[in-house]
Formats: structure tokens, C-alpha cells, sequence
């Protein structure tokens, strides 16, 4: 199978209602990497551990970060930099184009790098640091 189109994903940011939460795109958004999901491993190796191989179990795991740049525009973004005085996590989900399924996780706003050069468009750099398990809903 060749490779997927990744044009027309979007990144969707929640309001925080209950019991029914409303999720909005994030307006121009270009590129977005992860998370980049990892896993602990614990060298459990011993003097007996046999022919003399390093032995591993699994450990904690990390939902990672998540990396967003957008075409910045202040009038439009400047409520996510906002979110960078929230303690709590807020709720996102991306939303893979088509039929490809959808990544939900909670996450903190970490980093937020806005970019103004004199020869090119306004650009910004989004960091979500990902709480606890995201949620992967296969496509179809």
C-alpha cells in the first residue's frame, strides 16, 4: 500500500462543558507531530539470567508531546496561549482525514514561540505535554 495523504487533519481543542464537551479546530494549522508515546523499560538482568543476555520488563509509559505550528494569527490564537496559565489539562483530539480514525488525549499548553520575520508569514509553535492515556479510535 502506498503511502496517506495527511492534508485535511484537523487538531480540535475542547471547551471543558459537561457532561457533553464541544470540540473546536484549531484555525491554521499546518503541521502537527505525535505524540510521541514511550514506554519505560527496567533492566531486571540478574546473575542467572540465562546465557548471560540482558533481561527488560515494561514500565511507565508517556503519552509524549505533541507539536502543533500554525499560520499565527493573534486574533485567532491568542486564547491558546491563555491556556498556558491553566494547571489543569484540557482535552484535545486529532482527527485524521477521511475515514483514518482519531487520536483523543488530555494535555497542558508548555510552550507557545511565536515566530514575526520581516520576508515571511507570522508563524507559531505549539507544545502539549500529553496527561495520561490517549485514546486511538481506529478508521474504518
Amino acid at each position: 500500500m502506498a503511502g496517506l495523504d495527511a492534508f485535511g487533519i484537523a487538531l480540535q481543542r475542547g471547551d471543558g462543558a459537561t457532561p457533553t464537551e464541544a470540540f473546536v479546530s484549531i484555525a491554521n494549522v499546518t503541521s502537527v507531530s505525535g505524540p510521541e508515546i514511550e514506554r519505560e523499560a527496567y533492566d531486571v538482568t540478574a546473575h542467572d539470567s540465562p546465557d548471560g543476555w540482558r533481561e527488560f520488563i515494561g514500565g511507565l509509559k508517556d503519552g509524549g508531546e505533541v507539536s502543533v505550528e500554525v499560520n499565527y494569527d493573534p486574533r485567532v490564537h491568542d486564547d491558546l496561549v491563555a491556556d498556558f496559565d491553566d494547571s489543569a489539562p484540557r482535552n484535545y483530539k486529532m482527527v485524521f482525514p477521511g475515514t483514518l480514525g482519531s487520536w483523543a488525549f488530555a494535555a497542558l499548553l508548555t510552550g507557545f514561540s511565536q515566530e514575526s520575520p520581516v520576508d515571511d508569514k507570522l508563524s507559531a509553535e505549539l507544545t502539549l505535554k500529553v496527561s495520561g492515556k490517549p485514546t486511538i479510535t481506529p478508521g474504518s
